[in-house]
């Protein structure tokens, strides 16, 4: 015991220090909403899901089979959030320990988002282990080595899609890698192990594809987008000396292949999704695979090559006061009239209040992903997200939970007074919440129209085939006619979407492998179009196809 606190072991007590402050962060601050959207996840463990890859689900899985609580969602990202400084670690190879804590004390997103149940956590983990052993690959290429390298890629890929960048500028760093038959053995490892992911996009008709390159782009460029992106670049690592690691680390000269790859890495992640907001806004947690390849460079610039460690020096204690500060409101709402980030506060409030207004009826949510997960966290009860063709899709289009729900009376809930302009709501500290009840509901977000291709030549009869796909597994019922069939163009300059008549009803896609449908032509064609039906009245359709296009010839 008494050697784990001499000089050499000061490394093991900051590790201590760091996982302890996490566990008492993981346990008293309440879910944000993406926490208790993959909350959801791990109680329907599948090879994929419409955001993102199944690692997520596993971790919070198992986690929660020890502790019933936010503890338990957070306990696996917690052990990743220290496994990847150990990790960390390791890379350095001229260490100076000191400096080590110094960067760590500056890098607030570590230490206060190091606990959140999301993708990025293990994403950074997988990523710093990718570079763990692809080091020991250059090293010895041998079988033990290509195999754990497979391993190790796959592992970052089923984290979130974005650790294939990693693999991409590593390869940029490295052509000869495309020589090594080994390297090509460790990327058919990769292949095998994440080959039921792959199905599972194939089967669901890829639609994290969709959902990423098609349906989430902006409108039009607009320059707050590339500005937004790069302050968040620099309060993801610092907040207060991120502009430093970031000059130290593409300052520093690499002396090895692998750290050319770390360095072509660093930049080519941050320059990729600069670019990317071109096409719309980059969230400021994208780049987090590149947390190992900053510090071991910021740290190999000042142990190696003298850099200043003056500023580090000056701010590592403000740094650390701000991170308490921040922890602290995390964990007890002391500012209630500041919105920072309010949906880790006050959740069991609002979801009893929605549980009172539901009176024993299962609750279904318009438009959000985010409150039916809060909801069924809090309060222990059944609910669901109806989402329309004006809003994203989710995860919910894709489980099987409608099939609960038809024939019953439901209680339809928003916080949104639009959809329920003549109801009057319930107040609560995370705003008013609103609702009525809906005898026999019905909805049918897994049945999908197909389009035979992505973009339709203008037809002279203005019918275009589409497949019919019925993933319930059962015969859907339809009461009477069913709901209609309609159709959504986006992107109509200068007003809101719009949506028309098709003309078709839910009975009759019934037992049809595919459809004809009438889309009549306008001058709106070149925009994108969307299929749903009407399953609630007074609101828009639901998603039941992709996007898809009609130009002429």
């Amino acid at each position: 015991m008494i050697r784990f606190f001499t000089k050499d072991q000061y490394k093991n007590t900051v590790l201590a220090l760091w996982a302890l402050l996490a566990i008492v962060q993981a346990c008293f601050t309440e879910l944000m909403d993406d926490e208790a959207y993959y909350w959801v996840y791990s109680r329907h463990l599948d090879w994929g899901y419409f955001d993102h890859p199944p690692m997520i689900a596993l971790l919070i899985k198992a986690g929660y089979a020890l502790f019933h609580n936010e503890l338990g969602v957070r306990l696996g990202m917690v052990v990743l959030n220290v496994g990847t400084l150990i990790l960390t670690d390791k890379l350095i190879s001229e260490k100076n320990n000191t400096v080590f804590y110094l960067i760590l004390a500056g890098m607030g997103a570590m230490q206060l988002g190091g606990i959140l149940a999301v993708p990025d956590i293990p994403l950074i983990f997988f990523a710093a282990l990718y570079f763990y052993l692809y080091r020991n690959f250059l090293t010895a290429q041998n079988w033990k080595n290509t195999l754990l390298l497979g391993l190790g890629m796959a592992l970052m890929f089923y984290s979130k899609y974005h650790g294939v960048l990693l693999v991409f500028f590593t390869v940029i760093s490295n052509p000869h890698l495309l020589k090594l038959p080994r390297f090509w053995a460790a990327v058919l490892v990769t292949t095998a192990i994440f080959f039921p992911h792959l199905y599972w996009q194939y089967t669901h008709d890829f639609p994290s594809v969709q959902y990423h390159l098609f349906e989430r782009n902006a409108k039009a460029y607009h320059y707050s987008y590339t500005l937004d992106y790069l302050a968040g670049q620099l309060l993801l690592f610092g907040p207060l000396v991120g502009w430093l690691l970031l000059y130290y680390a593409f300052r520093v000269p690499v002396k090895d292949s692998f750290e050319r790859a770390m360095k072509f890495s660093l930049i080519g992640v941050l320059a990729f999704f600069a670019l990317s907001t071109i096409k719309g806004r980059v969230e400021a947690n994208w780049t987090v695979m590149v947390f190992a390849p900053l510090l071991v460079l910021a740290h190999q610039g000042i142990v190696r090559q003298g850099y200043s460690v003056k500023v580090l020096k000056a701010l590592w204690i403000p740094s650390l006061v701000l991170v308490a500060v921040v922890r602290v409101y995390m964990m007890w709402d002391f500012l209630p009239g500041v919105r920072i980030r309010p949906e880790i506060h006050h959740n069991r409030e609002w979801t009893a209040v929605v549980k009172e207004q539901a009176a024993g009826r299962p609750v279904v949510f318009l438009n959000s992903y985010q409150q039916p997960s809060k909801y069924m966290f809090y309060q222990g009860e059944f609910a669901y997200s109806l989402n329309t063709i004006r809003s994203r899709r989710s995860q919910y289009n894709f489980w099987p939970m409608e099939e609960k729900l038809w024939g019953k009376e439901i209680w339809l809930a928003s916080s949104d007074q639009n959809y329920f302009p003549e109801t009057e709501g319930r107040k609560t500290a995370q705003g008013t919440f609103y609702g009525k009840p809906q005898a026999d509901f019905y909805a049918y977000s897994l049945l999908q129209l197909i389009p035979a291709r992505k973009e339709f030549h203008q037809s002279v009869d203005e019918k275009y085939r589409f497949a019919v796909k019925n993933h319930y597994g059962v015969q859907v019922p339809v009461i009477g006619n069913g709901p209609a069939l309609r159709y959504l163009i986006l992107d109509i300059a200068g007003g809101p979407p719009e949506v028309f008549e098709t003309g078709m009803y839910l009975r009759d896609l019934m037992g049809k492998d595919s459809v004809d449908i009438h889309i009549p032509k306008t001058g709106m064609m070149k925009n994108r179009i969307k299929l749903g039906l009407d399953v609630v009245p007074g609101l828009d359709p639901t998603h039941n196809s992709p996007v898809f296009k009609i130009v002429d010839f």
